[in-house]
């Protein structure tokens, strides 16, 4: 019988401790246990301190992962709780994703200072945005407008924003309302005009590899849609190479047995796009994802990619 508390590792962001809280809760409801069976442990991750630099120049998305996975390799964590789109394709060996809570809405969130949707905007309008895919579709939808690097916490964004700093900024709508902010969206963007990272909106738990006590443990919090329907995209994302280098969206919807995903890549400037659609079961979400990144990559030819992948 588990005597000490189980080590729950996380970043130390506002999102990142309300994921962190959420999945205690779950646990704690599963397995009738009170909340001192689990402590949450907080570890500053290199993504977390370095702010004024676009993650592209930094590395990719493991800036956000590397110190929460090195104590798990150690054995100072029992488990680490991500945001699923910050999870690197390719994990460190011996760690796996062991289970997805149930999926926020996964759409992008506009918020306008001076215009209430993107569409709206003046010319010139100044945009700010971390993300290159957010950058690639505002640019393919608003040429016209200036898109700046946009990083900081949700708070940090917010207050720029209101500052003056940019006309604009789009944020995930998962993590607004987990933060209790969703009063701040002007506008919920369309994911077949504008397609969410993969798996945004899913909070995901990560484990080392055969630890039958952790398996246990949050095999019952595991929701089975997100998990087929995040590996499937994440599975797409794997055969694109997709990094923080690479403006690329997509989403997968469960309905009963069956998975329908949509995909898309485009170059950073918005300009050339490739996009594909497909459906099966849900039992090949990874197939599914993988060849839809592969006929993706085939159609768009190795020179779509040469001078900014």
């Amino acid at each position: 019988m588990q005597t000490k508390p189980f080590r729950i590792g996380t970043r130390g962001s506002p999102l990142a401790l309300a994921q962190a809280s959420e999945t205690r809760a779950r646990l704690m409801t599963a397995h009738g246990l009170p909340e001192d069976m689990f402590e949450i442990v907080v570890l500053s991750t290199t993504g977390d301190r370095i702010t004024d630099r676009a993650l592209s120049e930094l590395g990719g998305k493991g800036l956000f992962t590397q110190e929460l996975e090195e104590g798990l390799i150690s054995g100072d964590l029992d488990f680490a709780v991500h945001s699923s789109k910050d999870m690197p394709t390719k994990l460190p060996e011996g760690l796996r994703l062991a289970a997805y809570l149930p999926r926020e809405d996964f759409r992008d969130a506009f918020i306008g200072r001076t215009a209430h949707t993107l569409a709206a905007l003046p010319d010139g309008a100044t945009v700010g945005s971390s993300s290159l895919r957010r950058q690639a579709l505002i640019r393919r939808i608003r040429p016209d407008i200036e898109v700046i690097t946009f990083r900081g916490l949700v708070e940090t964004r917010l207050r720029k924003l209101s500052e003056g700093q940019v006309d604009a900024t789009l944020l995930a709508y998962a993590g607004l309302k987990r933060l209790a902010k969703q009063d701040v969206v002007t506008e919920l963007l369309d994911p077949q005009d504008f397609p969410p990272a993969p798996a945004q909106g899913a909070i995901c738990v990560e484990s080392r590899v055969s630890d039958a006590r952790i398996d246990a443990l949050l095999d019952p919090i595991n929701d089975r849609p997100t998990y087929d329907a995040v590996s499937c995209e994440r599975a797409f994302l794997a055969a694109l190479d997709g990094s923080c280098r690479t403006p690329i969206g997509g989403y997968a919807i469960c309905e009963g047995d069956h998975l329908k995903f949509s995909g898309l890549i485009l170059t950073p400037d918005g300009r050339r796009e490739h996009s594909i659609e497909t459906e099966g079961k849900r039992v090949s979400a990874e197939k599914l994802g993988r060849q839809a990144g592969e006929a993706v990559r085939a159609a768009a030819g190795t020179d779509f990619f040469e001078g900014w992948s």
